[in-house]
């Protein structure tokens, strides 16, 4: 669940996003080592860059400032989601749904423990994978990591 905090500034970046032909797929506001930061994932068919990155940075942070819902100082980051990042929220994984992701489990099923299939569905915190012709109902608390799959 979302804290306060990062329902708002979703709120916030939402037609800022919609307008730049982006997508929010996750916002986190945490505390590390003392300080405070709000953190925007974006991304949009075919990635983002620094470019898209900076602008959704300078527009989101004018509506912040002008907002100032936030108490205290903070650091603002603005990323693309990155290719080692396990899917977490109901949202990034209804938006991936199509793609390809890996998966590790903390135990086995099927004698397997680890493998590549195309994500199919997500609902009550369970993903839907088609694992080679066979749809794997992967709760997200068994899993190690679910996240999009990329060959380099």
């Amino acid at each position: 669940m979302a804290n306060k905090t990062e329902t708002k500034a979703f709120a916030a970046g939402e037609n800022i996003a919609e307008n730049q032909g982006i997508y929010i797929v996750d916002v986190t506001y945490k505390k590390e080592n003392g300080e405070y930061f709000l953190r925007y994932y974006i991304d949009r068919a075919g990635g983002v860059g620094i470019d898209e990155c900076e602008a959704f940075s300078k527009a989101v942070e004018e509506v912040l400032d002008a907002e100032n819902f936030i108490d205290g100082a903070y650091t603002l980051e603005v990323s693309s989601p990155g290719a080692d990042r396990k899917l977490t929220k109901e949202r990034e994984f209804l938006y991936y749904i199509g793609r390809e992701v890996d998966v590790k489990l903390y135990k086995a099923v099927n004698g397997v423990k680890e493998f590549t299939g195309v994500l199919k569905d997500y609902k009550d915190d369970t993903a839907f994978v088609d694992a080679d012709g066979e749809i794997m109902e992967i709760p997200a608390k068994s899993a190690v990591y679910i996240r999009l799959s990329f060959k380099f």
